[in-house]
């Protein structure tokens, strides 16, 4: 029986809870269908995804070979438990092994990146035998209580002291070239990092979202991930890599670690694994982590570990990215399209401060001063609840039959990497309009 457009909205409002707010006023637009590059509500009214949604829907909306694969395999087999093997276990893990970093061998699959890196703390603990992890600050690895503890934006606020139970987790700098401040250089970050090494004991790991998502698409220089890594070798410490968002072509490479070459200890995804079509999160280690558990007891698991309705989808993305050329594509389309149009958007409105991005994974980042950086929101504005700039220039592209992820001060421009040129310009047209409403806040 169909529900009417009200309806919807009252009975999730009422009865569900929106995630990161203060329910009161939480009015959820109905959505009721999606394809490739485009989304539908309830009145029909069409919106260009040029966030993938949550930076997930890599290979669009409705891609039919994911869909095959889930309902193939809802028939063929649709749950066993974990202790068993499956046909399509062994094909995902084939599947990884061709596309994952060099040096990753061995896979656990859970059904979130979130939990995802609960595992991978987990393991670098017991592999180590050390507890101390090093994350960043401006960083997001999750909302369970080891994850939001890692977590270094403002969210992590709001689930103190309950998170901060979880021990030994200390947070440095992230690398933010436009915001170098209080470090000159991505060298001084590094440094900073070895003198937390030499007085520090006891540290695990460092975890890294390799290319900064949420919190501002934030690429490092080229000599950054090298050095870190060689840090992590002469330390005995483990290197972590969480591309829940930045990996599965986002920034034209399969990873973004891929950019420099680098392999991490532990390599954590999921998000475009399944294009989020299914709920899959991936655990990758080396054979030196994998090797610990050969007598080492594993100490993880869950019901839904390798579900085989994860697992097929996955296999089928995997496959798409590689029949469509995609992570080419994401690059090709970076370099060439979306970087020379948000550049000329930069150089059109006083309000932008900074436009970066690697792919179809870009930031705008927008400014009161341009001289002094100022930024029209932070985390303390946030964490306050105090009206932020960013939230009504998000509602005005909405307007517009655009969806973007709007952040504190910067909007954040990944669409699937299926969408067209034509869909880019309606995208950038939008963008135009909006931000001409911002140049009005500037303030010099």
């Amino acid at each position: 029986m169909a529900i009417d457009d009200k309806l919807v909205q009252d009975i999730v409002t009422r009865h569900t809870y929106g995630t990161w707010r203060p329910q009161k006023g939480w009015k959820p637009l109905h959505i009721v269908k999606a394809e490739g590059s485009v989304f539908y509500d309830a009145t029909g009214k069409r919106f260009i995804d040029a966030s993938a949604q949550l930076m997930c829907s890599n290979l669009g909306h409705g891609n039919q070979a994911v869909i095959d694969a889930i309902c193939k395999q809802a028939r063929e087999l649709a749950f066993v438990a974990p202790g068993f093997a499956t046909t399509v276990r062994a094909e995902l893990a084939t599947k990884l092994l061709e596309v994952v970093p060099r040096g990753i061998e061995k896979f656990f699959f859970s059904t979130s990146g979130t939990e995802a890196n609960e595992c991978a703390i987990k393991m670098a603990r017991l592999v180590t035998g050390r507890h101390k992890i090093i994350a960043r600050y401006n960083s997001y690895h999750g909302s369970t209580a080891t994850a939001a503890a890692l977590t270094g934006d403002y969210r992590r606020w709001f689930a103190e002291p309950i998170q901060s139970a979880i021990e030994g987790v200390l947070h440095a700098p992230e690398c933010n070239t436009y915001r170098p401040e209080p470090f000159a250089s991505a060298s001084a970050v590094i440094e900073y990092y070895e003198y937390m090494l030499r007085n520090e004991a006891h540290v695990a790991a460092i975890i890294v979202e390799p290319v900064v998502g949420t919190n501002g698409v934030l690429v490092p220089p080229a000599d950054y991930f090298p050095r870190l890594r060689a840090l992590c070798d002469a330390y005995g410490v483990l290197l972590i890599a969480d591309e829940v968002m930045s990996g599965w072509g986002r920034t034209g490479k399969w990873f973004a670690i891929d950019h420099w070459g680098v392999s991490p200890d532990i390599l954590v995804t999921a998000k475009g694994v399944t294009s989020a079509m299914a709920p899959l999160g991936v655990v990758g280690t080396s054979r030196k982590v994998a090797d610990y558990f050969e007598d080492g007891w594993f100490a993880h698991g869950h019901t839904y570990e390798s579900h085989p309705l994860t697992l097929a989808p996955a296999v089928a993305a995997i496959g798409e990215y590689q029949r469509l050329g995609l992570i080419e594509r994401s690059a090709a389309l970076g370099e060439s399209v979306v970087g020379p149009k948000l550049r000329a958007l930069a150089a059109k409105h006083p309000s932008v401060g900074d436009v970066r991005g690697l792919g179809l994974f870009w930031a705008i980042e927008i400014v009161k001063n341009r001289a002094t950086k100022e930024p029209f929101g932070t985390f303390q504005d946030k964490f306050a609840r105090r009206p932020m700039v960013i939230d009504g220039l998000v509602a005005e592209l909405m307007k517009r039959g655009i969806y973007a992820i709007g952040w504190m001060s910067h909007f954040v421009i990944a669409p699937p990497l299926v969408i067209s040129e034509a869909e880019i310009d309606e995208i950038v047209g939008a963008f135009d309009e909006v931000l001409s409403l911002a140049d009005a806040h500037v303030t010099g």
